[in-house]
Protein backbone atom coordinates (compact mmCIF):
# COMPACT_ATOMS: atom_id res chain seq x y z
CA UNK A 1 0.00 0.00 0.00
CA UNK A 2 0.88 3.84 -0.83
CA UNK A 3 2.68 5.41 2.45
CA UNK A 4 0.58 8.47 1.77
CA UNK A 5 -2.84 6.04 1.39
CA UNK A 6 -1.38 4.46 4.59
CA UNK A 7 -0.58 7.08 6.93
CA UNK A 8 -4.10 9.01 5.44
CA UNK A 9 -6.20 6.14 6.84
CA UNK A 10 -4.05 5.92 10.24
CA UNK A 11 -5.52 9.23 10.90
CA UNK A 12 -8.99 8.68 9.50
CA UNK A 13 -8.59 5.64 12.06
CA UNK A 14 -8.50 7.82 14.78
CA UNK A 15 -11.75 9.79 13.63
CA UNK A 16 -13.75 6.54 13.46
CA UNK A 17 -12.49 5.27 16.43
CA UNK A 18 -13.78 8.14 18.28
CA UNK A 19 -17.41 7.59 17.04
CA UNK A 20 -17.20 4.12 17.82
CA UNK A 21 -16.42 4.57 21.66
CA UNK A 22 -19.14 7.41 21.59
CA UNK A 23 -21.55 5.01 20.79
CA UNK A 24 -20.40 2.32 23.19
CA UNK A 25 -18.32 -0.01 20.93
CA UNK A 26 -14.72 -0.81 21.68
CA UNK A 27 -12.32 -0.10 19.03
CA UNK A 28 -9.00 -0.95 17.91
CA UNK A 29 -6.33 0.15 15.26
CA UNK A 30 -4.74 -2.20 13.71
CA UNK A 31 -1.63 -1.17 11.10
CA UNK A 32 -1.69 -4.51 9.39
CA UNK A 33 -3.21 -8.01 8.63
CA UNK A 34 -1.05 -9.87 11.42
CA UNK A 35 -1.57 -7.18 13.94
CA UNK A 36 -5.34 -7.52 13.37
CA UNK A 37 -4.81 -11.29 13.93
CA UNK A 38 -3.20 -10.85 17.15
CA UNK A 39 -5.45 -8.40 18.81
CA UNK A 40 -8.26 -10.30 17.73
CA UNK A 41 -6.82 -13.92 19.43
CA UNK A 42 -5.74 -11.25 22.57
CA UNK A 43 -9.94 -10.59 22.65
CA UNK A 44 -10.82 -14.10 22.96
CA UNK A 45 -9.51 -16.40 25.96
CA UNK A 46 -8.76 -19.72 25.17
CA UNK A 47 -11.76 -22.00 25.48
CA UNK A 48 -14.01 -19.69 24.06
CA UNK A 49 -16.98 -20.90 21.79
CA UNK A 50 -16.48 -18.86 18.33
CA UNK A 51 -18.87 -18.89 15.63
CA UNK A 52 -19.58 -16.70 12.21
CA UNK A 53 -20.66 -15.27 9.12
CA UNK A 54 -19.15 -15.90 5.68
CA UNK A 55 -16.48 -12.62 6.98
CA UNK A 56 -13.51 -13.18 4.47
CA UNK A 57 -12.02 -10.28 6.49
CA UNK A 58 -11.56 -13.14 9.33
CA UNK A 59 -10.18 -15.28 7.14
CA UNK A 60 -8.23 -12.86 5.30
CA UNK A 61 -5.98 -11.78 8.18
CA UNK A 62 -5.55 -15.55 9.08
CA UNK A 63 -8.33 -15.43 11.83
CA UNK A 64 -9.85 -18.66 11.27
CA UNK A 65 -6.91 -21.03 10.47
CA UNK A 66 -5.47 -19.81 13.77
CA UNK A 67 -8.39 -20.46 15.51
CA UNK A 68 -8.86 -24.05 14.14
CA UNK A 69 -5.42 -24.21 15.14
CA UNK A 70 -5.97 -23.17 19.02
CA UNK A 71 -7.91 -24.08 22.00
CA UNK A 72 -11.04 -23.18 21.16
CA UNK A 73 -14.26 -24.38 20.20
CA UNK A 74 -15.23 -23.30 16.88
CA UNK A 75 -18.69 -23.67 15.17
CA UNK A 76 -17.79 -24.14 11.78
CA UNK A 77 -20.77 -24.42 10.14
CA UNK A 78 -19.47 -25.38 6.48
CA UNK A 79 -17.84 -28.71 8.71
CA UNK A 80 -21.12 -29.47 10.32
CA UNK A 81 -24.11 -31.41 8.30
CA UNK A 82 -27.08 -29.91 10.51
CA UNK A 83 -26.77 -26.86 9.05
CA UNK A 84 -29.52 -25.37 11.32
CA UNK A 85 -28.32 -26.72 14.37
CA UNK A 86 -24.86 -24.59 13.58
CA UNK A 87 -26.65 -21.38 12.97
CA UNK A 88 -29.00 -21.74 16.46
CA UNK A 89 -25.42 -22.84 18.33
CA UNK A 90 -24.10 -19.50 17.35
CA UNK A 91 -26.60 -17.22 18.80
CA UNK A 92 -25.37 -18.74 21.94
CA UNK A 93 -21.51 -18.87 21.51
CA UNK A 94 -18.89 -16.59 23.13
CA UNK A 95 -17.98 -14.82 20.56
CA UNK A 96 -19.33 -14.31 16.80
CA UNK A 97 -17.08 -12.55 13.99
CA UNK A 98 -17.66 -10.89 11.30
CA UNK A 99 -17.15 -7.74 9.20
CA UNK A 100 -18.75 -4.63 8.07
CA UNK A 101 -20.50 -3.81 4.71
CA UNK A 102 -19.32 -0.63 5.26
CA UNK A 103 -18.68 1.83 8.59
CA UNK A 104 -19.32 5.43 8.71
CA UNK A 105 -16.20 8.03 9.57
CA UNK A 106 -18.66 8.88 12.98
CA UNK A 107 -19.06 4.77 13.70
CA UNK A 108 -21.93 3.83 12.71
CA UNK A 109 -21.94 0.39 11.22
CA UNK A 110 -24.07 -0.95 8.20
CA UNK A 111 -24.87 -4.80 6.94
CA UNK A 112 -27.10 -6.15 4.32
CA UNK A 113 -28.06 -9.49 4.45
CA UNK A 114 -29.95 -12.70 2.56
CA UNK A 115 -30.66 -15.31 5.23
CA UNK A 116 -30.22 -12.93 8.62
CA UNK A 117 -28.18 -15.15 10.21
CA UNK A 118 -25.51 -12.68 10.68
CA UNK A 119 -27.38 -9.41 11.19
CA UNK A 120 -29.75 -11.04 13.92
CA UNK A 121 -26.19 -11.89 15.72
CA UNK A 122 -24.39 -9.02 15.74
CA UNK A 123 -27.92 -7.40 16.61
CA UNK A 124 -28.43 -10.07 19.49
CA UNK A 125 -27.28 -13.77 20.86
CA UNK A 126 -23.68 -13.88 21.10
CA UNK A 127 -22.15 -12.64 24.15
CA UNK A 128 -19.47 -10.73 21.86
CA UNK A 129 -19.36 -9.56 18.34
CA UNK A 130 -15.81 -8.96 16.90
CA UNK A 131 -15.89 -7.16 13.08
CA UNK A 132 -12.37 -6.99 11.64
CA UNK A 133 -12.79 -3.93 8.99
CA UNK A 134 -10.31 -3.06 6.34
CA UNK A 135 -10.30 0.95 6.04
CA UNK A 136 -11.40 0.44 2.38
CA UNK A 137 -14.97 0.17 4.01
CA UNK A 138 -15.00 3.38 5.62
CA UNK A 139 -17.43 5.84 4.13
CA UNK A 140 -18.40 9.75 5.07
CA UNK A 141 -22.16 8.85 6.24
CA UNK A 142 -24.79 6.50 6.67
CA UNK A 143 -26.35 7.44 2.94
CA UNK A 144 -22.36 6.61 1.56
CA UNK A 145 -21.96 3.42 3.27
CA UNK A 146 -25.63 2.39 2.13
CA UNK A 147 -24.73 2.97 -1.43
CA UNK A 148 -21.31 1.24 -0.99
CA UNK A 149 -22.94 -2.11 0.59
CA UNK A 150 -25.27 -2.24 -2.16
CA UNK A 151 -23.75 -1.22 -5.31
CA UNK A 152 -20.06 -2.88 -4.06
CA UNK A 153 -20.54 -5.81 -1.47
CA UNK A 154 -23.90 -7.05 -2.89
CA UNK A 155 -22.84 -7.20 -6.39
CA UNK A 156 -19.55 -8.83 -5.36
CA UNK A 157 -20.91 -11.34 -3.08
CA UNK A 158 -23.68 -12.36 -5.40
CA UNK A 159 -21.30 -13.04 -8.18
CA UNK A 160 -18.97 -15.36 -5.29
CA UNK A 161 -21.67 -17.03 -4.26
CA UNK A 162 -23.34 -17.87 -7.99
CA UNK A 163 -26.37 -16.20 -7.98
CA UNK A 164 -28.73 -15.11 -10.60
CA UNK A 165 -29.20 -11.42 -9.90
CA UNK A 166 -29.34 -8.42 -11.79
CA UNK A 167 -26.29 -6.91 -10.00
CA UNK A 168 -24.12 -9.70 -11.63
CA UNK A 169 -25.00 -8.57 -14.28
CA UNK A 170 -24.67 -4.63 -14.24
CA UNK A 171 -22.29 -4.67 -11.31
CA UNK A 172 -24.25 -2.49 -9.12
CA UNK A 173 -27.75 -2.78 -7.40
CA UNK A 174 -30.86 -2.61 -9.79
CA UNK A 175 -33.13 -2.87 -6.26
CA UNK A 176 -34.52 -6.39 -7.07
CA UNK A 177 -36.84 -8.47 -5.57
CA UNK A 178 -34.90 -11.53 -7.55
CA UNK A 179 -35.90 -15.01 -5.21
CA UNK A 180 -31.53 -14.75 -5.16
CA UNK A 181 -31.35 -11.79 -3.59
CA UNK A 182 -29.09 -10.91 -0.78
CA UNK A 183 -30.30 -7.84 -0.23
CA UNK A 184 -33.31 -9.09 2.18
CA UNK A 185 -32.10 -7.55 5.72
CA UNK A 186 -30.65 -4.47 6.25
CA UNK A 187 -29.14 -3.38 9.68
CA UNK A 188 -27.54 -0.48 10.72
CA UNK A 189 -25.85 -0.45 14.08
CA UNK A 190 -25.60 3.09 15.58
CA UNK A 191 -25.33 2.24 19.50
CA UNK A 192 -24.53 -0.79 21.67
CA UNK A 193 -26.24 -0.79 24.61
CA UNK A 194 -24.07 -3.49 26.32
CA UNK A 195 -20.65 -2.26 27.43
CA UNK A 196 -17.83 -4.37 26.10
CA UNK A 197 -19.95 -6.47 23.68
CA UNK A 198 -18.86 -4.95 20.17
CA UNK A 199 -15.07 -5.16 19.15
CA UNK A 200 -14.45 -3.25 16.55
CA UNK A 201 -10.69 -4.00 14.65
CA UNK A 202 -9.93 -1.10 11.69
CA UNK A 203 -7.06 -2.92 9.63
CA UNK A 204 -4.93 -0.34 7.86
CA UNK A 205 -4.97 -2.79 4.71
CA UNK A 206 -8.05 -3.41 2.06
CA UNK A 207 -9.91 -6.38 3.33
CA UNK A 208 -13.27 -7.98 1.89
CA UNK A 209 -15.76 -6.59 -0.18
Amino acid sequence: MNENIRKRNELLAQKVMKGLESRNMTPYYAADKEAAKVLALSIMPEGSSISMGGAMSAYEIGLVDAIKAGNYSFIDRDAIADKRSALLAAYDADFFLSSANAITEDGVLVNIDGNANRVSCIAQGPKHVIFIIGMNKVCDDIDGAMKRARNVAAPINSQRFGLQTPCCKTGSCMDCKSPDTICCQFLITRYSRHPGRIHVILVNDELGF
